[in-house]
């Protein structure tokens, strides 16, 4: 079965980091790019990072720029999104795409929406 699983969504407190993680199953990561997404309640879907095949390349939000760092370790056929310092705005449900490169602007990449294979998608929660 062709799919990406992500894990490692849950409750943290303000300030605190999360790490989740995006697994392909039946098809290897190598050849996609990776975007991540999310959809809080009552609000558009927004894209947060995008990172190359290769893993050499990646651009994020000005939202989560700095706090985030995408990552993707395609012998382990996995790609990861680190969240630090998180906020109570950060609270949504997160998801990963494996998708291609839309276009290079100012040597940054940028996803296409029209992504290959959908994550399920993961809670995180911000909450004292």
């Amino acid at each position: 079965q062709l799919q990406l699983v992500e894990s490692g969504g849950g409750l943290v407190q303000p300030g605190g980091s999360l790490r989740l993680s995006c697994a392909a199953s039946g098809f290897t990561l190598d050849s996609y790019a990776i975007a991540w997404f999310r959809q809080a309640p009552g609000k558009e879907r927004e894209g947060l990072s995008c990172i190359s095949s290769s893993g050499g390349s990646t651009n994020y939000a000005d939202s989560v720029k700095g706090r985030f760092t995408v990552s993707k370790d395609n012998a382990k056929n996995t790609a990861y999104l680190q969240m630090n310092s998180l906020k109570p705005e950060d609270t949504a449900v997160y998801y990963c795409a494996a998708t291609t490169i839309a276009r290079y602007k100012g040597g940054l990449p940028y996803c296409s929406n029209s992504a290959s294979y959908w994550g399920q998608g993961t809670q995180v929660t911000v909450s004292s």
